[in-house]
């Protein structure tokens, strides 16, 4: 079977149950109301894949794509601005042509870190962006804000010092709480450390201990 022929499958099984004598449920949700769900799976996958659960990992791609597919259905069915699947994936596909000219054009990258930096140049100027931290999206969980907004900062070449000492006055109110937290995502990122999956790591060891604690 050809690689993606199954896609165009799931495709036709959205379009069933999102039509008339579908699902009703289906049919009745809207891309506010399964905003949940798309929060919900992503944070599954990322579970999955932390967990090195490779069952789970394809079973939790597969709801993320279904995400995708669901609103690109909904969306089929505006009156005002309509775009189907094929205009999401065709948008994708420019978009990632564009943006990696040192493969489908004639730019040189030797490194990663390159390719990173011509990606973020790229992108300021199609979205015609005049700050480093323009496009950086401020609802996301705080500490991969803080440390999105440092990576920003610094590969712009805007250094904004930040100290990793980690230390508290007696005062302790929200705005000492936070000055803390900043100091903890500067201190991981000169370490190479992803704070968020740091704290992640060390809530599901709590996690374990709490588990643990109730069953003596």
């Amino acid at each position: 079977m050809p690689t993606g022929e199954r896609l165009l499958e799931l495709v036709a099984v959205m379009d069933r149950l999102r039509s008339p004598g579908g699902c009703p449920w289906d049919a009745e949700q809207t891309h506010q109301s399964l905003l949940t769900y798309l929060l919900e799976e992503a944070h599954e996958l990322v579970e999955a894949i932390e967990g090195n659960d490779r069952a789970s990992f394809k079973e939790e791609l597969g709801d993320v794509l279904l995400q995708v597919v669901f609103h690109a259905r909904i969306a089929s069915e505006d009156k005002r601005a309509p775009f189907d699947i094929d205009a999401v994936a065709d948008g994708l596909i420019i978009k990632l042509i564009a943006r990696h000219p040192h493969v489908f054009g004639d730019v040189h990258a030797e490194t990663s870190e390159d390719v990173a930096q011509n990606w973020e140049r790229l992108k300021a100027a199609e979205k015609g962006r005049t700050s480093a931290v323009d496009g950086v999206p401020m609802g996301q969980p705080a500490l991969l804000l803080a440390a999105k907004l440092m990576h920003r900062a610094s590969r712009h070449g805007v250094e904004i010092p930040v100290s990793d000492e980690i230390t508290i006055g007696k005062e302790i109110t929200a705005e000492s709480v936070g000055e803390l937290l900043l100091r903890v995502v500067a201190l991981a990122d000169r370490n190479g450390i992803d704070a968020e999956a740091a704290l992640r790591s060390a809530a599901r060891r709590y996690a374990e201990e709490v588990k643990a604690v109730e069953q003596t």
